[in-house]
Parts: C-alpha cells; structure tokens; sequence
C-alpha cells in the first residue's frame, strides 16, 4: 500500500516527534516533502515556546514556505505522525498542499477523518489527497508511551504533595 519512499518520509516524521518527546513535548512530528526531498521539518514546541501555534506542522509548514519562498506548497507532501488538529487541517488546506500522508488517528483533535474531514470538504477552494494509516503503530506507541510517563510524572508529584 504504501512505498518505501514514503516510509522513509514517516520515519523522518517520526524522528521528529522523537526529538519532541525528549525534550517534554507532546511528541508530534511533521516534515513536508518537495520533488523528494524534505524542505521543512517541525516538532511540537508550545510548551518551550509558550506559542499556542508551534505545532509540528506549522513549523513544517512554515519552514518549507521559506526554503521556496512561497506561501503555495502546491507541488509537495506533508507526512504528519498524528492526524491533524482545526489549526492545522487550516494551514494545510491554506497551504495549497495537495497530498497528506499521517500515521494515527487523533479522535479527541483530529479534523482530517476523525471529528471532521475539512480536508476533503468540497465547500473548500481545495481539497487534499488523504493517506492514513503509514506507520500508524509506530505513531501511536510514541503517543502512548509519552502520555502513560507523563501521568506516573503526575501521580508521583501528587503523592509528594501529599507528605
């Protein structure tokens, strides 16, 4: 279903939520792809940041405007770990990219497939080519895997409270 070249754009996105998780962010990974090469990169940032809009794909998004000097992305692809949040479906649609490739599902946030499908909303000027499904596990242990330390975090702090 899905080739290796698109895998290897995943992992990228995915070594970059990665980066995010290790500094105590919500581990988010995002890069955008033009002609096969990566020109923007992004991780989650708002808690270092204290930027309600450093999101991976903004900063993808806003990286790859730059390196083409453009606001139009309308010959690349996004690879997202996680479907993305209104914001994002937002500047992916006002991006003109045509392509999104994202690993899992966010049902609480996600307005690609899950709550909403703004992507594919045919009231919009654009719409985007939805890939879900790539590297979905991998996506998903990383979400896992940062939220169950952040609430034994949490729980410990409570119980050091409590002495």
């Amino acid at each position: 279903m899905f080739t290796d070249r698109q895998r290897f754009f995943m992992a990228a996105a995915l070594d970059e939520a990665k980066q995010a998780a290790i500094i105590g962010e919500v581990p988010i990974g995002a890069v955008v792809v033009h002609h096969d090469q990566i020109i923007g990169r992004g991780h989650n940032l708002r808690e270092h940041s204290e930027d309600a809009t450093d999101h991976a794909e903004m900063i993808a998004i806003r990286e790859a405007n730059a390196t083409l000097k453009s606001w139009r992305l309308v010959d690349c692809q996004i690879y997202v770990t996680i479907e993305p949040c209104p914001m994002c479906s937002g500047a992916i649609l006002n991006s003109r990219l045509p392509e999104l490739f994202y690993g899992a599902p966010d049902v609480k946030a996600g307005t690609v497939d899950s709550l909403y499908q703004l992507l594919n909303d045919d009231r919009f000027n654009h719409q985007v080519q939805v890939h879900q499904g790539l590297l979905a596990d991998e996506a998903a242990q990383e979400m896992k895997t940062f939220f169950k330390a952040a609430r034994k975090r949490r729980k410990a702090a409570r119980q050091a409270n409590k002495k």
